[in-house]
């Protein structure tokens, strides 16, 4: 008996120490001058969908193809920047497809490690590809920033996965 208590004992100052190291080494990044208004979510079943286009010279080709298997969620973002706003390190479970409609803002990876900026302006967009595509989006600019995200994500999962600062920028 004494044998199990100790042993029991020890077990449980290992999860302790393993749960504050880890606890330790997450230091997730928040937003900052950031809010995310979700405009419209909804539950879409399983599909496969395939679309091409040829244009009537034959000189322009597009195809796309998007297909799930399970149940996903499916979101409508308004993302609104003050300026110097950051949304902090972050990554989501599906892709997103991004418009901005205000502003500019710029994006950092954090698998890149020369922390090249990529710059949006009005009326351009950018894809975010999910999974564990770890990023941070920022407004470097003195006025207001805004952008519309359309994210497709597996069912009841949550839309954004806080992360921890990759240490590849040095804002």
């Amino acid at each position: 008996m004494q044998r199990r208590t100790m042993l029991l004992g020890m077990f449980t100052a290992a999860l302790l120490v393993s749960s504050l190291y880890f606890t330790g080494k997450v230091h997730a990044t928040s937003a900052v001058g950031f809010t995310g208004t979700t405009i419209s979510q909804g539950r879409l079943g399983s599909f496969n969908v395939s679309n091409f286009f040829i244009s009537p010279d034959k000189r322009q080709v597009w195809l796309s193809l998007q297909g799930t298997k399970g149940q996903s969620d499916l979101y409508v973002q308004s993302n609104v920047w003050e300026p110097g706003g950051s949304t902090g390190w972050h990554s989501h479970p599906g892709h997103s497809l991004i418009t901005v409609t205000a502003g500019t803002v710029t994006v950092y990876e954090g698998d890149d490690p020369s922390c090249t900026p990529h710059v949006y302006t009005v009326g351009m967009g950018f894809v975010d590809a999910g999974g564990s595509h770890v990023h941070i989006i920022r407004n470097e600019g003195t006025i207001g920033a805004q952008t519309i995200a359309v994210q497709l994500i597996p069912a009841g999962q949550p839309r954004r996965i806080d992360a921890a600062d990759p240490g590849n920028c040095h804002f």
